[in-house]
């Protein structure tokens, strides 16, 4: 057996539950796309008995894949991605194939140009840390490394022939030294119009992603970001601030169309670091520098102007803190014309605008003048939590729950979410003072404004400090199955919160099965979970999201029936027909798997599974996944 042989026998072994383990179910079906459509090629075998190869996508990517001693893929790869892509997928599927029709994997040339663009050995062991964009664009040690090497001794014309190969096959490095080559020769206007017409390109079209067939489209800004990067290092700064204003306003509004997981936000936002940089090297005053910040800010509604936020969180002159905090007061001043909205756009601007007036104070020394805006804001954008929580933090106790209590009657109708979370900090300051029954009953009144797990460990943290966990606990659950109002009954000892007591669900609800549910599974009581699973199986034909955890809690107590739940989900998944959902099922007939095991039902379990394949014979996807549930090698299963 070859040298070479021996190396890639490793892939062959390969199996579908090893690539799921290794890349998520989008990046594999990407993968699987990329390589059917004959994206991957010029693959070899390295001296490492790792894979390379290039792989088309919006860009040609160089790519490479390694296999530790335990099995364990791993990828790097040229695009922005880096490790475990897309791209690495498709190379490993491509090698699969190649492999199963006995072609021959040829071995890498030492001239490769793949070898500077790719880290040497040992690079899977690095820690993610030392490829991480630290915002200086540094190489990786090992990375330098090996550029040092491939380049070192090769003359002139060695050299100029290489830039020429790359720029054929990466045209955006060719734009970029054409870049350059205007800064160097004076020629900035011309530069500055061709970033201007490539904003206008790049931001032109929104962004979309296709979740059914994994195909969009997402702009890149690479580019754009480069030639900015060149502006500002030679030295036009005035011009980037400029640039960078139209692209903030474009890409806003590109990102306000788009429909792509915020791939679109994320690129226009690579872009923002360059701007802040010129804004700080600007010859404006401190002060004016500050005020730009915040006006991108305060229109920034996606995310996209993290950056600018960081910059007013850095270090000021004081002087210029007390400027800004002045600009920043005759601005709020200015809302008071607008008259009353009706609770929406006007509040939330008033409330950000406020909210940086109350950083700068704080940076300009004015703490003083904190709670006094608080105050006079609470009743003009509902923002009592903001002042409650600075009366809080200077253990003004009394003063916060009056305002608290003002705070609930006023939002209550209207924004029941702003009066919850009050209601929270009214028992958070009931805690501080250890007045354990007032909190226990705060706690089950909320319970019974939301019953739910969550409130009902709540009310037995409280209750257990308070000596009354048993006695609430039973009424409690008799909300549940009956309806009826713990404080409404004999058994209730807790004192008055103070608060509106909320009104019970409609009767016709009861039992809460659901919360009934929570609540088993929180107590760890596998025969209450199937008692009320049953009454829902029963009583209705909803889908309980529990399923899951219903099985898990149960597997031991009454195993056949978490293997029944387990493959009902796997099965209605699987009459999904889409490659994303047989990757969800497999995760719960993995599952029923152990428990079979277990059980020492190995012969029922694997008839059913050549159930499932006959069923479903004509789901390709799907028998590749069900031969990687038995651990059957990839390669022979035609994948």
């Amino acid at each position: 057996m070859s040298k070479k042989k021996s190396q890639l026998d490793k892939f062959s072994r390969l199996t579908w539950n090893d690539i799921d383990g290794w890349a998520s179910g989008n990046i594999i079906s990407r993968g699987r796309t990329y390589q059917r459509q004959g994206r991957v090629f010029d693959l070899v075998v390295t001296t490492d008995g790792g894979l390379i190869a290039w792989v088309e996508g919006s860009e040609r990517y160089a790519t490479k894949v390694v296999m530790d001693t335990d099995g364990q893929l791993d990828s790097i790869c040229t695009c922005p991605y880096r490790f475990d892509c897309k791209h690495g997928v498709a190379l490993v599927l491509e090698c699969l194939a190649q492999l199963e029709k006995n072609r021959i994997v040829p071995e890498i040339k030492p001239d490769d140009v793949r070898l500077a663009l790719l880290p040497g050995e040992g690079y899977a062991a690095e820690s993610d840390e030392d490829y991480k964009d630290d915002g200086e664009k540094n190489m990786p040690d090992d990375l330098q490394q090996d550029f040092a090497d491939f380049l070192k001794g090769k003359s002139k014309v060695q050299l100029v022939e290489l830039i020429y190969e790359l720029a054929q096959q990466f045209p955006e490095m060719a734009r970029e030294i054409s870049a350059r080559q205007q800064l160097v020769s004076g020629k900035s206007e011309v530069l500055i119009a061709s970033l201007r017409k490539e904003i206008d390109a790049v931001s032109d079209e929104p962004g979309w992603r296709n979740h059914w067939d994994n195909e969009g489209y997402t702009p890149d800004y690479s580019g754009v970001m480069r030639k900015l990067e060149a502006l500002l290092k030679s030295g036009y700064v005035d011009e980037v601030l400029m640039l960078g204003q139209e692209l903030i306003a474009s890409g806003r509004s590109q990102v306000e169309q788009s429909d792509d997981d915020g791939e679109t936000a994320m690129e226009v936002a690579s872009c923002m670091p360059v701007i802040v940089e010129a804004l700080e090297l600007s010859a404006l005053d401190v002060v004016e520098k500050l005020i730009w910040a915040v006006d991108v800010v305060l229109e920034d509604q996606f995310e996209l102007c993290d950056d600018f936020a960081e910059y007013l969180y850095e270090e000021h002159p004081q002087s210029a803190w007390d400027g800004f905090a002045e600009r920043l007061i005759s601005r709020l001043n200015e809302f008071e014309s607008i008259g009353e909205d009706d609770g929406c756009k006007l509040n939330y601007n008033r409330d950000r605008l406020s909210g940086w007036l109350i950083h700068a104070l704080r940076e300009a020394g004015r703490e003083a003048e904190i709670i006094p805006l608080c105050e006079a804001e609470a009743r003009k954008t509902a923002s009592y939590r903001r002042l409650v929580k600075y009366l809080t933090d200077a253990r003004r106790y009394e003063d916060a729950e009056r305002w608290i209590h003002e705070g609930i009657q006023v939002t209550k109708d209207k924004w029941p979410g702003i009066a919850s979370r009050l209601r929270d900090d009214l028992r958070g300051i009931w805690t501080l003072k250890e007045d354990w029954p007032v909190v226990a009953a705060m706690q089950v009144e909320e319970f019974v404004r939301q019953p739910s797990s969550r409130t009902f460990v709540a009310c037995k943290e409280a209750c257990e400090k308070a000596k009354l966990w048993v006695a609430v606990r039973e009424l409690l659950l008799g909300y549940l199955e009956k309806g009826e109002i713990p404080w409404q009954q004999a058994a209730w000892s807790l004192p008055e919160s103070g608060l509106n007591q909320p009104d019970a669900a409609s009767q016709d609800q009861f039992p809460l099965l659901s919360e009934l549910i929570d609540i088993a599974l929180f107590e760890k009581k596998p025969d209450q979970i199937l008692k009320w699973y049953d009454h829902i199986q029963l009583n209705s034909f909803r889908r309980l999201t529990q399923e899951d955890a219903i099985a898990g809690a149960v597997q031991v107590y009454a195993p056949e029936r978490a293997v029944v739940i387990w493959k009902n989900k796997a099965e209605r998944l699987i009459n999904r027909v889409k490659p994303s959902a047989y990757q969800e099922a497999v995760r719960y007939l993995r599952k029923a798997a152990k428990v079979m095991r277990r059980e020492q039902k190995l012969i029922e379990w694997g008839n059913y599974l050549q159930g499932l394949r006959k069923t479903h014979i004509r789901k390709r996807r799907l028998i590749e996944i069900l031969h990687g549930l038995e651990g059957k090698p990839i390669i022979k299963t035609g994948g």
